[in-house]
């Protein structure tokens, strides 16, 4: 065990450096108990188990830290605002449920099936499906709104056609992160420049180097995967159109979010917005259907379509035809939906958070950093680092900052542009939290799609390509600018002069 270091704190008192094995233990517990929630509960875990195994690894870090010399109050602090920090994201999963119940209940959802149908071919559907949700990504710069709105309805779609919502959701998330990462407009991009030092559209054009040639083998992939052509869409569209009156008035919602979105409002309101929406359309397009689902004859009808799409937006909304297919399609959100998604980025936060309070995480890092010599290795080891932080943070925010925070002087330090070091906090950080069970962005995901972390974590094919074209770019030399202040013609500067390492921007109030 590494002899400890007695240092000051701002109030005098003696708080001890964490040692290695001090660093080892809860990461090394939080291993060990999640593999065995899975192995004990299996797609349960998320249900439950891992948010306990979460908390009690918090606890133990929570241990340490005290044992070190940290008092009670300041590790309680950090836990509270770990978690205050993902309120934006809880306030948006449950938006995200609220739209889901009246985008069923209006019609908007199966509309998206219903059209679809009619437009994609089942031959080149995940290929497609990748593409479309990189320009929605790229247009509107949120991975969460993209899944939120069209992913939805293409897994529907998916499901329709007999075809695997797991790939489905891979290609998703494929196209929606490469939107995510690519766009001008993403807060993830422009937290990547903020805390590397860079500017955002030089970030944009760097990124795109490694971000275009991972998008075009993920959708070669994915044209591979296609089904065979045989699939009839007839009956399915004969069967929707029976049971469910279909128009187009009903993307209403859709148009709402998209057009909020590209004027960067807020995500919570836009999504909010959209279900809100929804909820009005459905009352003009399909009165009888939302009077029905309040289930209460008795109360006049501006009443009954109040409580139809309070109803919806609360627990979310339940069809009932007889087809199961579709009806399994249809009974979908609300915010109730997303609890257990609440209470899994809750326990992740707080366990992360102490992680970083207590200094543990700064204590596996610094060993790892001092041993990469080359430019490659350091930038495998910023990769690595990433997703470790991923990991054990659960929150895609605190894995782009505080990689960046560590490694922006080790950068100056080699002559490396700061535009290097923003590129590959993109092309890791971002696009690995998704494949994380209990990072908020996987956990987000799951709830969103209907399917769990683990199901489609081997279909995100953009997701694990961008963090190893990333690797060999640097490893071959390709794209590894060097330190020159410029301006490019936007009055975009990318310079590391200056030493004063400025602290990114508070995203406490962030926008996922």
């Amino acid at each position: 065990m590494a002899q400890e270091t007695p240092v000051s704190d701002e109030g005098g008192s003696g708080v001890r450096l964490p040692s290695l094995l001090d660093s080892l233990i809860p990461v090394i517990a939080l291993m060990a108990l999640l593999a065995l929630s899975y192995f004990l509960f299996g797609s349960s875990a998320s249900s439950g188990p891992n948010q306990v195994a979460l908390l009690f690894c918090g606890t133990i870090a929570a241990g340490i830290a005290y044992k070190n010399g940290m008092p009670w109050d300041g590790i309680r602090q950090a836990a509270v605002d770990g978690v205050a920090a993902g309120l934006p994201a809880i306030m948006i999963l449950l938006a995200v449920g609220a739209l889901i119940g009246t985008w069923s209940l209006s019609g908007t959802i199966v509309a998206m099936i219903y059209y679809g149908l009619k437009i994609l071919s089942p031959n080149f559907f995940y290929a497609t499906t990748a593409l479309v949700c990189a320009v929605v990504g790229f247009s509107i710069g949120s991975s969460w709104t993209v899944a939120g709105t069209i992913g939805i309805g293409l897994i529907g779609i998916a499901i329709s056609m007999n075809l695997s919502p797991a790939i489905t959701a891979g290609a998703i998330i494929s196209g929606a992160y490469f939107g995510d990462k690519a766009s001008p407009l993403s807060d993830t991009a422009n937290l990547a420049t903020a805390t590397a030092g860079s500017g955002i559209y030089t970030h944009i054009r760097e990124s795109l180097w490694t971000s275009l040639p991972s998008l075009f083998l993920a959708v070669v992939i994915f044209a591979f995967l296609g089904a065979p052509g045989d699939f009839d869409a007839s009956r399915a569209l004969a069967r929707i159109g029976a049971l469910v009156v279909i128009s187009p008035w009903v993307f209403l919602p859709f148009l709402f979010v998209v057009g909020l979105s590209l004027v960067r409002f807020p995500p919570f309101v836009t999504i909010f917005v959209g279900a809100l929406v929804g909820g009005i359309v459905a009352c003009f397009h399909d009165p009888s259907r939302v009077i029905a689902f309040a289930g209460d004859p008795a109360l006049p009808s501006a009443l009954a379509f109040l409580k139809g799409v309070w109803s919806a937006m609360a627990t979310g909304y339940t069809f009932r035809s007889g087809d199961v297919a579709l009806d399994t399609i249809m009974t979908r959100g609300g915010m109730s939906s997303m609890m257990n998604t609440v209470w899994l980025i809750i326990s992740a936060l707080a366990f992360g958070a102490i992680l970083e309070h207590a200094g543990l995480l700064n204590r596996l890092i610094a060993p790892i950093v001092d041993r990469a010599k080359s430019i490659g290795g350091l930038v495998a080891t910023l990769v690595a680092t990433c997703i470790g932080a991923n990991l054990l943070t659960s929150d895609q925010y605190i894995a782009i900052a505080l990689p960046g925070r560590l490694f922006r002087p080790i950068f100056a330090k080699r002559g490396l542009a700061p535009v290097l070091l923003s590129r590959v906090l993109g092309d890791s950080a971002t696009v690995t939290s998704p494949l994380i069970p209990w990072n908020s962005c996987g956990a987000y995901m799951a709830a969103t799609l209907g399917v769990p972390t683990t199901a489609y974590f081997a279909f995100c094919f953009f997701n694990f390509l961008n963090p190893m074209f990333t690797i060999l770019f640097a490893a071959f030399g390709l794209r590894v600018l060097k330190v020159a202040a410029r301006s490019d013609r936007n009055g975009d500067a990318d310079s590391s002069q200056g030493a004063a390492m400025a602290e990114p921007p508070d995203h406490t109030g962030r926008a996922y």
